[in-house]
């Protein structure tokens, strides 16, 4: 049952694309399993940079198949527009399959999210108002739409209109917006059920089934461990469960059924939005690793926030997803730092933190204690081997190991796909290779 999960081992942005379209080459289908188009995987391959947002990464190899979780909520409009985006560059879509139990995201929870978000002031979340939140909410109050309801005009209605008796007293009355026509949202959206039609699977099935046929099934999640909504850095996290875990729900497959999780962590830590960050720089030095590792959001475009790499909360990723191997990705941002800091520590208050805390608010006030091992000055991105990395590139990496607990299989030393040193025997648990 060869079936593995990619994960963001830190708070998103780590470079997941690029790892799930290495491993989609030797698989046979790709499963995205949660989340929405608050997130985008950058994929650079032959010199073209495509940035995907809903769709699998494995898109890009048309004899895969690709598929949406039920565990994934969906703009129509944004799916659509990725779809017609890649078709122009000559990609076809044509082996992607949408589970009929994912939920879409309505007209609605777009402005809804927006009137929250701006409600909170100053304790916003740092949302990127694309209705993702919302979205949830519905689905678990069991007022979602789904995929599959407009395949069914009748039904379409009911629901539409049931979910607006709410929406729009909260619309107008709440946040003085306005009302939503239900017959305008409904005959809007039953414009998509012809061009959905030919999507529309059993997901699960469909990858049980190639399961058992010994196929290879490659799951890829969107965010990171530390913005899972169960498992991060509450309440500035995402709605659904980025960890491994979340594969099973989200794409309907069995716990028994994965055999190896890789988690995607960069040589250095970036978040995204509002939210505590203890290691993060303000100084020259977080300012080069913005700069020179093009720290700007793939769906958003914001500025990322950037700092040393936090070791407790790698370990943390590895414990709560059961991670097997590490993908260390952009080393080659850190080239010419003299000195590289980890973090191995938290102070808050006077107890000094060895994991990752319990209480939110010893996170919050988290004060970084740091470890400090020797830079490279040479360049990296042309190394294709282990030992052609610096000597004290290779501790780096060997320390990232040691202290997690687990095995290093690929090192990213540029965008590039094949600027990836893919190691023979993983470092770590075993010694260096």
């Amino acid at each position: 049952m060869p079936a593995t999960v990619v994960i963001g081992a830190q708070w998103g942005d780590e470079g997941k694309g690029k790892v799930t379209d290495l491993l989609a080459a030797k698989s046979d289908v790709v499963v995205r399993y949660q989340g929405g188009n608050n997130a985008g995987h950058t994929i650079v391959r032959d010199g073209e940079t495509f940035q995907l947002h809903l769709i699998p990464s494995g898109i890009l190899y048309p004899e895969k198949m690709c598929c949406i979780g039920n565990g994934v909520v969906i703009d129509p409009h944004i799916l659509f527009g990725e779809m017609e985006a890649l078709h122009k560059r000559g990609v076809s879509t044509e082996n992607l399959r949408v589970s009929g139990n994912a939920h879409l995201i309505m007209p609605y929870h777009l402005l809804l999210d927006g009137a929250w978000e701006k409600q909170l002031g100053k304790f916003q979340i740092g949302t990127t108002r694309r209705g993702i939140g919302p979205c949830y909410i519905d689905k678990y109050a069991r007022l979602g739409i789904r995929v599959q309801d407009l395949l069914d005009e009748e039904i379409l209605r009911r629901k539409i209109g049931a979910a607006l008796e709410e929406k729009n007293w909260l619309l107008e009355q709440r946040y003085g917006i306005g009302v939503m026509d239900p017959a305008q949202v409904t005959e809007e959206y039953l414009a998509y059920r012809q061009r959905f039609e030919p999507y529309i699977a059993d997901v699960s099935l469909l990858v049980n089934q190639a399961l058992d046929e010994g196929k290879q099934a490659l799951f890829e999640g969107a965010q990171g461990t530390l913005l899972d909504v169960d498992f991060g850095t509450y309440p500035f996290v995402t709605s659904s469960n980025p960890i491994a875990g979340g594969a099973c729900a989200g794409a309907g497959v069995g716990p028994t059924r994965i055999d190896h999780v890789v988690g995607v962590a960069k040589a250095y830590t970036t978040r995204v939005g509002e939210g505590p960050f203890p290691t993060e720089l303000f100084d020259a030095d977080g300012e080069a690793m913005c700069e020179v590792g093009h720290e700007f959001g793939t769906t958003t475009g914001r500025k990322r926030r950037c700092g040393w790499l936090d070791l407790l909360a790698l370990k943390y990723a590895v414990r709560v997803s059961g991670i097997t191997h590490l993908a260390i990705t952009k080393l080659d941002v850190l080239t010419g730092f003299p000195t590289i800091k980890v973090c191995t520590r938290y102070q808050a208050g006077e107890a000094v933190h060895t994991e990752f805390p319990l209480r939110q608010t010893d996170f919050h006030h988290a004060r970084p204690l740091y470890e400090e091992l020797p830079g490279w000055t040479e360049e990296i991105r042309e190394c294709e081997t282990w030992t052609d990395l610096p000597q004290t590139a290779r501790e780096y990496v060997q320390y990232i190991a040691d202290f997690t607990k687990t095995r290093v299989k690929f090192i990213a030393v540029g965008p590039g796909r094949d600027e990836t040193i893919i190691l023979p025997r993983s470092i770590g648990r075993g010694g260096a290779v």
